[in-house]
């Protein structure tokens, strides 16, 4: 996936151990529907991708880390043999997520490291709170360190804002797009299901997504919908089909073309139908109105102004999913810290106010 990546000058020699039986990742799959992980006991499992080699994610953020030297800093500082003990420490109330990639990472780096937590993925945690603990050589805790942050924090706080979504929007499900950082498609969607969210499709691969590009190009939604199922049928495809409908005009000629013939049609978007409101509000009444058209004959995905304040409004009007490309696209990292000196960390926190 990512061409000849050579191994950096910050990976421990590996070791043999069995004295630990954490959560150690093998993650050599890539091609499978297995996306990289090997795990003996993740709370929440990755969805599944054909290609997506996650090892090959991992390695890839330690090498640019390390560049062509290694961790010049620790080589000049951090005597090779010296062995500390390091805890992960919650600096704001949130979803924590990661835990089982952050296993992964260490093991990259020094598979002797021993790893523990007291919390695991999807559980909440509060301000101050060490919910976690890495025991080793300094030296491979500190290259390690950054790399982990920077998955937990992402991954914590998609699954952190999730969580919130998806209570409010009960009893409709909370979906997420594919607005995700590149190479990172799979570590966010993992993150929203972590959250108590629910996958939308992976890629262009694994659903057929009509929008509105598409239907202009065949020439209207009937044309477009003709089309994908003489496609499904000539291939032999059986595989999820959504329409985008931006209108109850669109709405109605979605449902008149699956009442005349044979469809693979399985879900209808009903895309900007909530209409904000000069007061703050937002209006669903599109929305409700074209839900009761479609009547339960398929699945129907609400998109469009959807935000923490809106979302519950919409889950009301009897939507199967609310989709939000913001869980992903504008994610805001939660505030997680790796430190040595816990005491201190604690003091300088309550001094910020972020313990």
């Amino acid at each position: 996936m990512f061409g000849v990546l050579s191994v950096p000058s910050f990976v421990s020699p590996r070791v043999s151990t069995t004295s630990s039986c954490r959560l150690i990742a093998t993650m050599s799959v890539t091609g499978t529907s297995n996306p990289g992980l090997s795990i003996e006991s993740v709370s929440v499992k990755p969805p599944s991708h054909p290609t997506y080699d996650l090892k090959g994610v991992i390695k890839l953020a330690l090498a640019e880390d390390a560049g062509d030297r290694g961790d010049v800093t620790c080589m000049a500082i951090i005597p090779a043999d010296m062995e500390v003990e390091a805890h992960f420490l919650a600096k704001e109330d949130g979803v924590v997520a990661g835990i089982a990639l952050a296993e992964s990472a260490f093991s990259e780096v020094d598979p002797t490291l021993k790893v523990e937590w007291s919390r695991k993925d999807g559980d909440f945690v509060h301000k101050g709170l060490r919910f976690g603990k890495v025991h080793g050589r300094a030296h491979s805790i500190v290259v390690a360190e950054r790399v982990v942050l920077n998955f937990m924090q992402r991954m914590s706080g998609i699954a952190t804002l999730t969580k919130a979504m998806a209570d409010a929007a009960c009893p409709a499900y909370i979906l997420e797009t594919r607005k995700t950082a590149p190479g990172l498609r799979l570590i966010d969607k993992w993150a929203v299901l972590i959250g108590g969210g629910r996958n939308h499709r992976m890629g262009l691969f694994d659903m057929v997504m009509i929008k509105d590009n598409h239907i202009s190009i065949a020439g209207g939604v009937k044309n477009a919908l003709r089309s994908v199922d003489l496609y499904l049928e000539e291939n032999h495809l059986h595989m999820g089909v959504e329409v985008e409908t931006q209108t109850l005009g669109e709405v109605n000629e979605v449902l008149h073309y699956a009442s005349q013939q044979k469809t693979s049609l399985t879900r209808i978007m009903l895309d900007n139908m909530v209409v904000p409101q000069p007061n703050g509000d937002v209006d669903v009444s599109m929305l409700k109105e074209a839900v009761d058209m479609i009547d339960g004959r398929f699945e129907t995905e609400a998109s469009g102004n959807v935000t923490l304040e809106t979302v519950h409004k919409i889950g009301q009007t009897g939507v199967t999913y609310i989709s939000s490309g913001a869980l992903t696209h504008s994610v805001k990292a939660l505030d997680i810290s790796l430190k040595i000196d816990t005491e201190l960390a604690l003091e300088v926190g309550r001094r910020t106010k972020r313990a």
